[in-house]
């Protein structure tokens, strides 16, 4: 998953636009892009969308239903697992408990719907509360549907008071930095993707590929939008050079080639074990995004 393209769930036109864009990943989105009056004709249109339009679309399709504390999740869940969606986006997620109680309850909706046990992932949101972001190491072991892990700096905004997640320059302050931090380091000790949260102004694309940069540099691999023009920057920043792929292949053919060892030198230069996992995690992207060594 390198670009997770958000998308509202109670607007055909929004819809029709987003399962174009090019994007990996739509997430038909239940919860904040839609007012609380429209909950129920969202998981209608979404449902009849997704139903009507799934075969015609090469993105993956996940659902972000509402939060637990909202009690409408069920509903959600009830009126479009019968759409087939490919996941779940699990927002304001306080642990790898909360993971393995979707999971049950997707358990059942799919037995229900005639699915195979274990088809649907989830994708949580692990530091919209205060206590999810400390309970980031939990989501190791949670859940075989665990699909990746991704951060959000808003609702923690509102939940610690902070007027802004972001400097006057820019750049994230000291808390929105640290949950960002264990979004990556969850994901590491899950063995799963890292996705970056979104960049909220659409119209500054220069500010927008620099933070994709930074992403992808920090061990990203993949990062959410919340506008179609987003997509092809992400896409971009994301998919390996051709050179990196080059050079990673070269690596793993050296180790490969001496028998596995602890050390391998490749033009004067030598390359350790923790390099050859690097390799391999890019060559794993590129294969991903379609590009063979």
């Amino acid at each position: 998953m390198r670009s997770l393209l958000f998308v509202p769930g109670d607007s055909e036109r929004k819809l029709e636009k987003g399962f174009g864009a090019g994007a990996d990943v739509v997430i038909v989105d239940l919860e904040d892009s839609v007012a609380p009056r429209n909950k129920a004709t969202a998981r209608e249109v979404a449902a009849r969308f997704i139903a009507e339009r799934r075969r015609q679309t090469g993105s993956a399709i996940y659902i972000r239903v509402n939060d637990l504390a909202s009690g409408l999740r069920d509903d959600d869940l009830a009126a479009l697992i019968p759409a087939r969606p490919d996941g779940i986006m699990l927002p304001k997620s306080n642990s790898g408990q909360d993971v393995q109680q979707l999971s049950a309850k997707l358990r059942v909706r799919e037995a229900e719907n005639g699915l195979p046990d274990g088809k649907i992932r989830i994708l949580p949101i692990i530091t919209e509360t205060p206590a999810g972001v400390l309970a980031a190491a939990t989501y190791a072991g949670a859940s075989a549907r665990l699909a990746g892990l991704t951060w959000g700096a808003e609702d923690l905004s509102a939940a610690v008071g902070a007027r802004s997640a972001r400097d006057g320059h820019g750049r994230y302050t000291d808390v929105f930095r640290h949950a960002r931090l264990m979004t990556i380091l969850a994901a590491g000790a899950a063995e799963v993707a890292a996705i970056d949260t979104v960049f909220p102004n659409f119209r500054d694309m220069a500010a927008f590929a620099a933070e994709c940069a930074e992403a992808e540099r920090d061990g990203f691999t993949g990062k959410m939008a919340i506008h179609p023009d987003q997509v092809p920057v992400i896409n971009a920043a994301f998919t390996p050079s051709p050179e990196a792929v080059k050079q990673s292949a070269a690596i793993v053919a050296a180790f490969a080639a001496a028998g596995n060892p602890g050390v391998v030198g490749i033009d004067g230069k030598m390359y350790d074990r923790p390099h050859l996992r690097l390799a391999e995690r890019l060559l794993a992207r590129a294969r991903a995004a379609g590009i063979s060594a």
